[in-house]
């Protein structure tokens, strides 16, 4: 059996995979695989391991009739063509819960950046402007008694909502399906989406990337925000009107806003560079060690299920 890994990924992987006598290959490159290599690669394999910035389309599928499974290296999976794999038979997995912590600890971080304006400060103190003790110097927003809006109460929108009730917030969530966990942890209330932006001094965007959510917050949701509100996106760029949001973040009409991840990722809108109220982050919320080792065993679990003829153990 043969297995195609795109990109380095931690060892354990790779370790796991050989273990069970696979032909393992890894692209070495440290930078997404070209399109015309990855096609030329697949076309013998058995199992492929795809990162997020890997579109496997309908051309990529059919030029690997021997694959099974397609391990993705992430919790989304937007980058691969579901439908037309499960069409062709091939199961496809992701990674979720494993990177569950990491990615709430990143919101977090985000708001409190945001909130309390150090990425400012910091430059500040960088540029030698720092001159001494003000009133007026940087003032932020205190978080406690605050609304904080969870929008996609999963696994990792939950575990933000509950690192946010630590610092005194109210918590409101809007969600397809009502998580009695975290109403009975927190208190958190299910709320609509008009009202969730309405309300909300932060929101906190948890939702997979869709064709429902793709825009959701678009100019006429974003215009709800309050003009005090702060937006943290962990999730995925596009479910912003990223064009929208840079006009509002330009002329005020909310305090900030904290990315991790873009609409046009990896190349970033210019515009935002130009912003002093937004804290911007290279899509690292699952960047820990644990988090990326516990990925990387997680995808070689998968190819292993599902090779070895068993179900996989997080099937998409």
């Amino acid at each position: 059996m043969e297995v195609l890994i795109t990109r380095e990924i931690p060892l354990i992987a790779e370790t796991l995979l050989k273990e069970k006598k696979f032909k393992v290959t890894v692209i070495r490159e440290n930078r997404p695989i070209p399109r015309n290599i990855l096609i030329k690669n697949v076309s013998k394999i058995n199992a492929l391991v795809s990162l997020l910035s890997d579109k496997i389309d309908k051309e990529v599928i059919d030029a690997m009739p021997l694959c099974k499974v397609i391990a993705n290296y992430a919790v989304g999976y937007n980058n691969i063509d579901i439908e037309y794999a499960k069409s062709k038979g091939i199961i496809v997995t992701n990674t979720p819960d494993v990177l569950t912590e990491s990615t709430a600890d990143i919101a977090l971080a985000l708001t409190l950046a945001c909130a309390r304006r150090i990425p400012e400060g910091h430059e500040m103190m960088k540029s030698n402007g720092f001159k001494g003790w003000g009133p007026k110097l940087l003032l932020g927003i205190e978080l406690k008694g605050k609304y904080f809006g969870v929008i996609g109460a999963g696994r990792i929108g939950t575990a933000t909502a509950i690192r946010a009730k630590a610092f005194g917030t109210k918590i409101l969530y809007y969600s397809n399906h009502k998580n009695e966990y975290l109403e009975s942890a927190v208190g958190a209330r299910k709320v609509s989406l008009p009202r969730l932006l309405s309300m909300s001094d932060v929101i906190s965007l948890h939702l997979p990337l869709t064709p429902a959510s793709y825009h959701l917050l678009n100019k006429e949701n974003l215009k709800l925000l309050k003009p005090t509100a702060i937006l943290i996106n962990t999730a995925r760029g596009e479910i912003v009107d990223e064009k929208v949001l840079i006009k509002m973040l330009r002329n005020n009409k909310i305090f900030a806003a904290g990315f991790d991840v873009y609409e046009n990722e990896p190349n970033i809108n210019p515009d935002l560079l130009k912003l002093n109220n937004v804290v911007l982050l290279p899509h690292v919320g699952s960047g820990t060690v644990e988090a990326r080792n516990k990925m990387a065993e997680l995808v070689a679990k998968n190819v292993i299920a599902v090779l070895s003829g068993k179900k996989p153990v997080t099937p998409v």
